[in-house]
């Protein structure tokens, strides 16, 4: 689907990472991603980097520049915190989503654009909406399709994953050749609350680069608050973590988070039911009394 899209969700959420996912599984995947974030601008300078300008429009413009509408063609644009931008660049970029087309600053002709639009925000725009802060018409404009991004702690089946991917990107940028983290450190990865989400995720990372002479992120790499402290028992001293005890770990904390319902455990976890049974036969996992059927 070429629907646009609204993802809401807490402050580093990886809203991003979640907008490239959909641009990667969609048939505009062989086209640009352009993302900005609407909160980091001015508007004089917002609708510039939107829709580009003539050169002469306005002071040291010396040339054409393409907007990031123009320069995502054929592709996804993503409007990260477009809860932010005022009331004119509302309606601004309203006419934009209805009519398909841009008008850069300085021109006095239209110019057609086939871009998917994905826009995320940290904010409750429906609260917005009725403060009369944020359009009504555009907020329907962009929730077409409407997605509720969870926190970090709330969906830890991913921390792997986004692991795994930050370690490639880091090894890009800093020229290493790390080739992920231990069993400890996993094991406290999982354990974290993320009160900054998935940017203190990549937070975390980053430093442990910067620390990391070896080819493995150790414990002692982490940041002060996140290695074991005295009289904590150090995950270090069990031996590497195996599937089945990350297994497990994963498991346990899908049926806390819905609360014991097996049903919808084992879909969060993408198994099926019965699958979710025998895995909570086999690792010895205590079932809640209830499966939360009746909340």
């Amino acid at each position: 689907s070429d629907s646009t899209v609204l993802i809401e969700g807490a402050s580093g959420t990886g809203k991003e990472l979640f907008a490239r996912a959909i641009h990667n599984l969609s048939r505009r995947r062989k086209k640009r991603f352009v993302a900005i974030n609407c909160a980091a601008l001015p508007d004089t300078l917002l609708e510039s980097e939107l829709f580009g300008h003539k050169a002469g429009a306005f002071t040291d413009a010396r040339r054409d520049k393409p907007g990031r509408f123009a320069l995502a063609d054929g592709g996804t644009v993503f409007l990260d915190e477009i809860g932010d931008i005022s009331p004119a660049m509302q309606a601004r970029l309203l006419r934009v989503l209805q009519e398909r087309c841009i008008e850069p600053l300085g021109s006095v002709e239209s110019l057609k654009v086939n871009v998917r639009v994905v826009a995320a925000t940290n904010k409750d725009l429906a609260d917005l909406v009725g403060s009369g802060i944020f359009r009504e018409d555009l907020y329907y404009r962009i929730r077409v399709v409407h997605l509720k991004l969870p926190s970090l702690r709330q969906r830890r089946e991913d921390i792997p994953l986004l692991i795994d991917r930050l370690v490639s990107r880091f090894n890009g940028v800093q020229g290493k050749d790390i080739a992920g983290v231990s069993g400890g450190v996993l094991a406290r990865l999982m354990e974290h609350d993320y009160p900054g989400n998935v940017r203190e995720l990549e937070n975390i990372i980053e430093q442990a680069f910067v620390l990391c002479r070896g080819g493995l992120i150790e414990l002692h790499h982490l940041p002060l608050e996140l290695r074991p402290a005295a009289g904590r028992s150090s995950r270090d001293g069990e031996g590497p973590t195996t599937l089945e005890s990350m297994e497990r770990m994963l498991i346990a904390e899908a049926l806390r988070r819905h609360e014991g319902n097996r049903k919808r455990a084992a879909a969060d976890l993408g198994i099926d039911p019965s699958t979710l049974y025998r895995k909570l036969k086999a690792l010895g996992i205590e079932a809640p009394a209830t499966d939360g059927r009746s909340r």
